[in-house]
């Protein structure tokens, strides 16, 4: 289930619910008790590939100019962390 965040229309508090869908109301504001917060546009965060996952961590680079001739054995690859 995703998190959204909504703004209070009367006071103005920011706060966060988990929702079952998009369309799920999120319910009244939890410092005032108004109906109807509005959501707001945010981010989203996505998990990132550890070092053996990487597309250099077999040597070869997903794209010949990305390390300068397609072989990451000099360790300048982008993609490494």
């Amino acid at each position: 289930m995703p998190i959204y965040e909504y703004r209070c229309r009367k006071c103005g508090h920011a706060f966060e619910k988990l929702v079952a869908s998009s369309s799920a109301s999120p319910g009244n504001c939890p410092e005032c008790g108004a109906p109807k917060p509005e959501k707001q546009f945010s981010t989203f965060s996505a998990s990132v590939a550890s070092a053996g996952v990487l597309p250099c961590s077999s040597g070869a680079c997903p794209t010949p100019s990305a390390c300068g001739g397609g072989s990451c054995s000099t360790g300048a690859c982008p993609f490494s962390n």
